[in-house]
């Protein structure tokens, strides 16, 4: 046995004592005991409780590996995804304000990924557990929407009548007017006798859209999401802020960072969640890479009233990004890259003349990577904003604002 004092908390949430050793789930302050093997205590027993330190309000959480720090008060969770944000920046040696921080509450994700398989006994529905193979039961998860647990039950039918017993389903759900939008990958190909099972699954169960394999399979009404009022119906499986919550924090950020601005280009604009409400008052240009995503953008756009013109593009901009000639007609600019930021289309707006850029991001290093190329283009990193979707999970976003006062130069 050995004991241990940990020192800070990881990037992953696990906390790291002298060595380095690897702590789960112990906090910064905590005297622990335990045995070490590789690096790790397992099962640690802590000896002196940190003043953060909560009951998790899950009851899967000692077996589920969907999130880290359920053991951590709020304000301590929220002071380390600054500080993780603030790490990456001084890094790149950059400084900023922060403002507060937004978290989305307890039982507000609209969308999420489960994994079912079947059993001898079943199905089974669920999240992995750490770093495990081992499928996890969720009933009382207390990160999801209740609409989403309630569709449980017919993943477990679709595992029985579409799974295999060697493999899992990856069961993509997303709450919406109409009932669940689900998305299936990893199941038995597609023939008429499982086409049909599904499809009375999906009746009986209320759901709005099935897909298998990229396939639809049922609608029984268009799953419509509402961006800030505005009907888009996306295609299957796309990408969705995690919570309504979420999304309007970093809506309201990024009209912030946009300001008055009368032409805008949003990169990387997905469904047209920042496109479409910003065309209320500016005209808008959507450059996005997936075709399914710029024609759902487009249909809401048309289906609106009131708003002002937008434009859509499909573009690779990881491969093509808009070059300095092409930026110079915009005021301001919103880009929401995925986790490999955007180092590419950061070059090309650090060389243009808009004078304002919204940005949002998952991951702090590629951010700070790419702010640092801006920074050094003459804009200044005026502040960043915390919005924290993913309560108790290592995942941290944000929304941030760069200017400069001197466009073209």
């Amino acid at each position: 046995m050995s004991e241990l004092t940990v020192e800070r908390l990881g990037h992953l949430g696990d906390g790291i004592a002298a060595g380095p050793v690897f702590v789960p789930r112990c906090l910064p302050g905590e005297r622990v005991e335990g045995e070490i093997d590789a690096g790790r205590m397992a099962a640690p027993r802590i000896l002196t409780p940190s003043p953060h330190r909560v009951a998790p309000p899950c009851p899967h959480y000692g077996a589920c590996g969907g999130c880290s720090v359920q053991h951590a008060d709020d304000a301590f969770v929220a002071a380390w995804k600054l500080g993780i944000v603030r790490t990456a920046l001084e890094a790149q040696g950059l400084e900023t304000e922060f403002r507060p921080p937004h978290l989305s509450p307890a039982r507000s994700r609209r969308r999420a990924v489960f994994s079912a398989k079947r059993t001898r006994k079943g199905a089974l529905v669920g999240f992995h557990g750490r770093a495990s193979a081992t499928l996890t039961d969720v009933p009382g998860c207390a990160v999801i929407a209740p609409g989403l647990q309630a569709v449980r039950p017919a993943i477990a039918e679709m595992a029985l009548c579409g799974g295999s017993r060697k493999g899992e389903l990856s069961v993509t759900v997303t709450a919406c007017e109409a009932g669940p939008d689900i998305a299936v990958s990893g199941g038995k190909p597609l023939d008429l006798p499982l086409r049909s099972a599904l499809a009375e699954i999906a009746e009986r169960h209320g759901i709005a859209r099935l897909s298998w394999q990229d396939e639809i399979v049922a609608l029984r009404a268009a799953p419509v999401q509402r961006f800030d009022g505005i009907a888009v119906t996306p295609p299957p499986g796309a990408f969705l802020q995690a919570t309504a919550e979420g999304e309007a924090a970093l809506r309201a950020a990024v009209c912030d960072a946009v300001g008055d601005a009368r032409h805008v280009a949003d990169l990387f604009a997905g469904c047209g969640t920042f496109a479409l409400p910003l065309a209320r008052q500016a005209e808008v240009h959507a450059v996005e890479g997936a075709a399914a995503l710029t024609e759902a953008l487009a249909a809401g756009w048309r289906g609106a009233s009131g708003l002002k013109r937008v434009t859509v593009e499909t573009r690779d901009l990881f491969r093509r990004p808009l070059q300095p000639e092409e930026l110079a007609r915009f005021d301001a600019l919103v880009i929401d890259p995925p986790r490999a930021g955007a180092a590419a289309q950061m070059a090309q707006i650090a060389a243009s003349r808009p004078g304002r850029i919204a940005a949002v991001s998952c991951n702090p290093v590629t951010f700070a990577r790419d702010a640092a190329r801006l920074v050094a283009g003459g804009f200044r990193l005026d502040w960043v904003q915390l919005v924290d979707q993913f309560r108790w999970s290592a995942h941290v976003e944000l929304a941030a604002r760069f200017s400069r006062d001197h466009i073209g130069a």
